[in-house]
């Protein structure tokens, strides 16, 4: 179908789409009529997690239009993740199982430890050990990182069976993760962005990347809106993009977002408003040795 985003090819295999619905804060109705929303858009990659607690509510949208015939199971590919209580080796499938068990699915396509950050000082080393079990009963299609920082990656890749797939994190415009993106793209490990629009505040005109009147022309130019040029932007960088909404309009907004292109000089705008600063920084996990943002990257 023409209205799909394109995919790229993982290191397992995979082919995963370059545009998908993140759900982070969407609580029950919302989630269901988020996800329902994007699929009939054309969004056929659906993010979740354990602590979003919206896993059952995601699972009865993606299971009625499974349905009602309008996807199979095999058309859409939906993401959750570990939740840092559950790092030790012996919760690691039970917690695979609960999640299973909400979303109503027999596998997810992705299962990633959603931080290296684990209750109990557990090493996510043997967190991972725990989870490339999880290919193997079938459970996930793929296993995956979010939130490692560069040395903690190269860790896994020396000592790992299974290679993880994606490296999920914070990128936008002002947090661009270039070094990041290299270092995987040499590894042949996806980025995925979270907060790709850097969780916008229009009352107070923030982030400037999509107020600012440069951008606004730029959007112009190609018809499109300062939304559309961001996404398309981290698009370009070789990132794929989960951006969140529950607004109908701003979820058919946010997809189209990968049909065209930006050229050197707007680029170099967007590359512009990129500071090094984080938005999240899970500043209550500071002191533990796995913290991973003490490194640049």
């Amino acid at each position: 179908m023409s209205n799909l985003a394109p995919s790229v090819d993982l290191n397992n295999g995979q082919k995963m789409p370059v545009v998908g619905l993140g759900t982070w804060q969407l609580q029950r109705n919302e989630a269901r009529e988020a996800v329902e929303k994007a699929i009939d858009v054309g969004y056929r990659l659906i993010d979740t997690a354990y602590v979003y607690e919206n896993e059952k509510e995601i699972g009865r949208a993606i299971n009625e239009k499974i349905a009602t015939g309008i996807i199979k199971r095999e058309d859409i590919f939906v993401i959750t993740k570990l939740d840092s209580r559950h790092h030790k080796p012996i919760l690691v499938e039970r917690a695979c199982r609960e999640s299973l068990l909400k979303l109503s699915l027999d596998y997810v396509d992705q299962y990633l430890i959603h931080f290296p950050v684990g209750e109990g000082f557990v090493d996510y080393m043997d967190t991972w050990k725990a989870m490339e079990n999880l290919v193997n009963l079938g459970l996930a299609k793929g296993i995956g990182l979010s939130n490692f920082n560069a040395k903690q990656i190269d860790r896994i890749l020396q000592n790992c069976r299974i290679r993880p797939v994606v490296n999920q994190v914070e990128c936008h415009p002002g947090f661009n993760q270039k070094k990041l993106i290299d270092f995987c793209r040499q590894r042949d490990i996806a980025i995925v962005a979270y907060s790709p629009l850097g969780r916008p505040i229009p009352a107070e005109k923030w982030p400037p990347y999509l107020y600012d009147k440069t951008v606004q022309n730029v959007a112009k130019c190609h018809c499109r809106t300062p939304v559309q040029v961001c996404l398309n932007y981290l698009l370009h960088l070789g990132v794929i993009v989960i951006p969140k909404s529950v607004n109908p309009d701003r979820i058919a907004e946010n997809f189209r977002c990968f049909d065209f292109q930006l050229n050197p000089d707007e680029l170099k705008i967007m590359d512009d408003y990129h500071t090094g600063e984080r938005l999240i920084t899970f500043p209550g996990m500071w002191n533990h040795k796995f913290y991973p943002f003490h490194d640049e990257y």
